[in-house]
């Protein structure tokens, strides 16, 4: 048989009695628990700004078209619990410009936007650099997964295309990617150093075809900021010409 031994309750000391004193002195029950405070409601800007990279999570998009753009996406998302508005289809935009120009600081300052607006907004972001890095293929590696899973993504911020050295892979890859949002009309948010006249040479005629189509056009002018004085002109934006037809846009 197993006897049960218990403690009998032992007394803290003088000063926990002086406490409690006090405490009941002031009509405070010393044996009520202390209510904890309720936990403050993080904002999905918040939540996303731990993804955002540190130099971005302050951007704030100011160029009208982009400005433009988050409010489009905004409006014709579909709603989603507690009436927020979520992603489902939409148009895309193409940030071209010179090294420095502020492109990829506009392109993470939409996605703010969205998220600061209350839309429910499952998104991801890579250079176009590190998108092959990761589907090239390795022992133990799922390549086809990730890549699927940015060709569905309700947003995709696809940085500094054309940067990467080009071959038959990459190009082959990044049609995948970007035929797989042109079809299901998914908002991208493209960034490019390349101006758009060679987009073409180094992209490929089909992805080039396709973001001809799908992408509104903002083109960023100015010097390089990284090597510019703060005290130097902001750089200016303006909007691109609509795009030429491309003739055969078939694959």
């Amino acid at each position: 048989m197993t006897t049960a031994h218990t403690r009998a309750p032992q007394r803290v000391g003088p000063l926990a009695d002086r406490l409690n004193a006090i405490l009941t002195a002031r009509g405070i029950d010393p044996d009520t628990p202390l209510d904890e405070p309720a936990d403050e409601p993080v904002t999905a800007l918040e939540l996303a700004d731990a993804r955002v990279p540190a130099r971005y999570r302050r951007a704030l998009a100011d160029h009208p078209q982009i400005t433009t753009w988050a409010d489009t996406i905004a409006r014709t998302g579909r709603p989603g619990p507690g009436g927020a508005p979520g992603i489902s289809e939409g148009p895309s935009l193409l940030i071209a410009g010179p090294t420095g120009t502020g492109k990829t600081h506009q392109a993470y300052g939409a996605i703010r936007t969205l998220l600061a607006a209350g839309v429910r907004l499952r998104w991801e972001a890579v250079t176009a650099a590190d998108l092959y890095a990761r589907l090239r293929p390795r022992s133990g590696h799922d390549g086809e997964r990730d890549l699927q899973a940015l060709a569905r993504c309700p947003l995709l911020l696809l940085d500094d295309l054309g940067a990467a050295k080009a071959s038959d892979w990459t190009e082959e890859l990044t049609y995948r990617l970007i035929n797989h949002r042109y079809e299901h009309l998914r908002p991208t948010l493209i960034t490019t150093n390349l101006p758009t006249t060679e987009l073409r040479t180094a992209l490929g005629d089909r992805v080039a075809s396709r973001l001809a189509e799908m992408t509104d056009r903002v083109i960023l002018t100015g010097s390089d900021r990284r090597r510019t004085p703060a005290h130097a002109p902001v750089p200016t934006a303006v909007a691109a010409p609509p795009p030429t037809p491309v003739p055969g846009r078939t694959r």
